[in-house]
């Protein structure tokens, strides 16, 4: 089979495209023909070196995939050769990636794709809908009638939170960097939508919910500013951290302490599989009703691998601002 694979880390060079053996399901495994795969930025983190990891070199990388069923191992009942199916994780703890034609994947992993969506849209929404998932509801333990803020609506995990929230009974403030992007979110449910390089985002927030801030803060900014989100959040008001590795930020004790905030910073490869089954769940279900949609900013071939590499890379790390939405590989 055709595969992305890096022998070394290093820059978007590394990924070269070579025939590999087409792997066997073990016990517990489907194989899956991976129909698209996405590309987030951990991916880049791993294949640079950002993020050591012990790769058993050659390594395929990729953590979302969606596509069919190929073949069942040993013990397998819940799923059948032909069964549309999705997920993400992969390409991590010795699981295999989905830069690939075909991948051998724990059916912890797996989850049944449905029938309104398609397999490019559906590895478009893995890992970060899972993402979004995850920081809304496990951590801020958001409720119906609280008042979102997120960074960033027509990204990733962006347009994610936007729509979950929405979803869940949230109003929702986003912020874009354009009038084009400031209508699609919202078209994706944004109440409020901040034109960041018009408008300063704090004053923003506050003006728009009248003085009184937000009950939800989810930072996907990798330089988080506490000293100017905590004056806009409500008091027992949570900010979500999951981006910045690097980032030291400062944190004003006393109005974060006397408001009774929170902070919670969250990876979602630290959550359970049973964890993540409850989010592919809940964003099923979703789909199914016409509540959630995914955002694909660039399609590639699996031979452009690299470039769609170069492309996280600019609008993860440079901020170049040139993409909504996901990168979505197709093998």
């Amino acid at each position: 089979m055709k595969a992305a694979i890096i022998r070394a880390t290093g820059g978007p060079e590394v990924l070269e495209l070579t025939e590999v053996p087409t792997p066997e399901p073990q016990p517990g495994q489907v194989r899956v023909r991976i129909r698209a795969s996405a590309i987030n930025p951990i991916d880049t983190y791993i294949r640079s070196g950002m993020v050591a990891l012990s790769l058993p070199l050659p390594a395929i990388l990729g953590c979302d995939f969606a596509g069919e069923v190929d073949a069942v191992g040993e013990g397998v009942t819940q799923f059948q050769v032909g069964q549309r199916v999705w997920g993400s994780n992969q390409g991590l703890a010795g699981r295999s990636g989905t830069l690939c034609e075909y991948a051998c994947i724990g059916t912890e992993w797996v989850y049944p794709t449905p029938d309104a969506i398609r397999d490019r849209d559906m590895a478009a929404l893995a890992l970060v809908g899972i993402t979004a998932h995850l920081g809304l509801f496990a951590c801020a333990n958001l409720q119906p009638g609280e008042t979102v803020f997120v960074n960033g609506g027509t990204g990733g995990v962006g347009s994610m939170v936007v729509q979950m929230a929405k979803a869940a009974g949230a109003a929702v403030i986003t912020s874009v960097g354009s009038s084009e992007k400031a209508k699609l979110a919202r078209e994706l449910g944004a109440d409020e939508v901040i034109l960041y390089k018009e408008e300063n985002i704090y004053q923003g927030v506050a003006s728009r919910t009248g003085g009184k801030g937000v009950s939800v803060w989810y930072e996907t900014q990798r330089e988080p500013d506490l000293l100017q989100t905590v004056p806009v959040m409500q008091p027992r008001g949570r900010i979500i951290l999951m981006a910045g590795r690097q980032s030291q930020a400062t944190l004003p004790v006393g109005p974060f302490y006397v408001k009774n905030l929170a902070i919670l910073g969250f990876a979602m490869f630290n959550f359970t599989a049973q964890e993540q089954r409850l989010c592919a769940d809940q964003i099923q279900t979703w789909i199914r009703e016409g509540k959630l949609k995914a955002l694909v900013g660039l399609e590639l071939p699996l031979e452009q691998a690299a470039e769609g590499h170069r492309v996280q890379e600019a609008n993860s790390m440079q901020k170049a601002g040139t993409l909504s939405g996901k990168i979505v590989i197709i093998p």
